[in-house]
């Protein structure tokens, strides 16, 4: 819940400018609600793809401030963000309404982020690949494992967002490990292909070496994405990874 027309406006021009040359690249960016119009705009030139934050799982009616599918489409999002750890801890979404919202996003032709992750509590208990394998379990009980190869999956150590504390390169491949190889396990041809992010804390500082994980294929990147320069110098590190 960042921004104004005038910083997003800002913000998008640097990540255009930037963008340029980077062809090997697929960009995103998913801003909050109210700006979306802007962002389709100022992004409708450019290879920088956009999205939504959230949606529904209702396709309409009254369900007062929520959005659907068919209304991002309506302003040219590709992607929509799904099960985000900030709507599941914040909001109290259930792993079951996160798969409900999955499908929804797969209906309509957008392209769902599922964001996984564990909290400080759940690391320290040794359960995080019960967590993990709970929420992941649950989309693919809904739409299939066919349904994760139309989608892209995000890893969030939800322990190492705005705590202080630090997820090392290699605690995140082992659980980027952990998802490609639970998908694997009923499809290897989805679980080979599938794009895992990592969204915990990724900056320019640590891109590189993230990056250079075998499966760790972007970032899903949250307080350096506010910086046009910050977001750029990740995508160039994904560039040469």
């Amino acid at each position: 819940m960042n921004g104004s027309r005038s910083s997003v406006a800002k913000l998008l021009n640097g990540i255009v400018a930037g963008s340029k040359g980077l062809d090997r690249v697929e960009m995103v960016v998913c801003p909050s609600f109210p700006y979306i119009q802007q962002v389709e705009s100022l992004l409708g030139a450019s290879q920088v793809s956009w999205g939504g934050q959230d949606l529904s799982a209702e396709s309409s009616g009254a369900f007062t401030g929520e959005v659907a599918a068919s209304m991002l489409l309506d302003f040219g999002c590709k992607y929509v963000i799904v099960g985000h750890s900030e709507r599941r801890s914040l909001h109290g979404e259930s792993d079951q309404l996160v798969a409900e919202k999955y499908r929804a996003a797969l209906n309509s032709g957008l392209i769902p982020i599922l964001c996984l992750g564990e909290t400080l509590e759940e690391r320290e208990s040794g359960v995080t690949e019960q967590v993990i394998g709970r929420q992941l379990d649950v989309v693919i009980d809904k739409v299939g494992v066919a349904g994760l190869a139309k989608g892209v999956v995000a890893y969030e150590p939800v322990w190492a967002i705005g705590t202080g504390k630090t997820a090392t390169p290699e605690q995140a491949q082992d659980v980027h490990s952990f998802i490609r190889g639970r998908i694997s396990e009923q499809d290897a041809k989805v679980g080979g292909g599938v794009k895992i992010l990592y969204g915990g804390s990724m900056k320019p500082g640590n891109a590189e070496e993230l990056l250079s994980k075998s499966d760790i294929d972007g970032g899903l990147i949250g307080g350096a994405a506010l910086k046009s320069e910050d977001f750029i110098l990740i995508c160039q590190a994904a560039a040469n990874s």
